[in-house]
């Protein structure tokens, strides 16, 4: 066989493998593109969903929910806006299952084991971040952003007897504006609550331990804390909320991956495959002696006089 043969057959299930990845994409692409038609037909009762918290807050307020649209073809970007988060949430079950479906001829059977649980878990948990973020997060931080309103004596709202200014800031909000702040909430709850998820694997990976997060602890705080300032609006309600729920998060990491770490030691030691710290320096003081007594055994002996 020649060496240009050689390479023909080692670079054949490269191309198979490249073509496969290419037809997994293609039918996510077409799953998400489908989805989205279907969200932009329905794409004012979804914005409609989407702007109860608002109208919740404003109705306390006695003001009406009023949203405009300052552009001409803010409509339309509101809508492809809402189509593309309905669209990749409907499309998702099948993305994720075309990616499963590429990766798992690749793995052994524990590996399959191991890696599924992953998969189910990591969209429960965006769906739960971003439930947190829609139903807890979004009403305190609008409630708070609202507060700033001024009601004047021939505005829309009076707050109370004690308002005598004459000028009235009410809010006129822009349905794109809220609309990008909102999906801003959901997405950042959303991958925050990926951190059990993420940490676990990579524990079970071993690439992390339970020892190690709880060394970079204070590191972590500090990470946490920039987090929550750069992807939360400025103001200290939300943010303290992201910081409580992203900490809490790291540490019910902490005991999963400790939990992991426990089962895997178990597994070996079933095995006969763990070997202790204490048993290993043991072992090697042992060696270390028996050498020693080997050097002292082959010293030569004195000439006598």
């Amino acid at each position: 066989m020649s060496h240009s043969d050689e390479i023909e057959d080692s670079s054949a299930p490269l191309i198979e493998h490249l073509t496969e990845l290419r037809n997994r994409l293609i039918h996510s692409v077409v799953a998400f593109i489908i989805g989205m038609v279907i969200c932009f037909t329905v794409a004012t009762p979804i914005f409609n969903f989407l702007t109860a918290p608002l109208c919740s807050v404003l109705a306390e307020r006695g003001q009406d929910c009023d949203l405009i649209f300052i552009s001409p073809q803010e409509g339309f970007f509101v809508a492809i806006k809402v189509s593309l988060l309905g669209g990749f949430i409907l499309a998702f079950p099948y993305i994720a299952n075309q990616m499963w479906r590429f990766v798992a001829p690749g793995l052994y059977k524990n590996e399959k084991g191991a890696f599924l649980p992953f998969l189910v878990a990591s969209p429960f948990m965006f769906i739960l971040g971003a439930s947190f973020a829609f139903y807890v997060v979004t009403p305190l931080a609008y409630d708070f952003f609202l507060g700033f309103q001024q009601f004047g004596q021939e505005g829309e709202a009076v707050v109370g007897e004690e308002v005598t200014q004459g000028l009235s800031v009410v809010f006129q909000g822009s349905a794109q504006e809220y609309l990008n702040l909102t999906i801003k909430f959901i997405v950042a709850f959303g991958l925050c609550f990926q951190l059990p998820v993420l940490l676990t694997l990579m524990g079970k990976a071993g690439l992390v331990t339970a020892p190690g997060l709880r060394s970079v602890r204070k590191y972590a705080v500090v990470g946490i804390l920039v987090l929550a300032a750069l992807v939360t609006p400025p103001d200290v309600i939300t943010q303290v909320i992201l910081f409580v729920v992203v900490y809490g998060l790291y540490e019910i990491s902490i005991f999963l991956v400790q939990r992991v770490e426990r089962e895997r030691e178990k597994k070996l030691r079933a095995e006969g495959l763990w070997f202790d710290d204490d048993e290993d320096d043991d072992a090697e003081a042992e060696a270390e002696d028996e050498d020693d007594q080997g050097d002292v055994m082959d010293l030569p002996e004195d000439p006598k006089p």
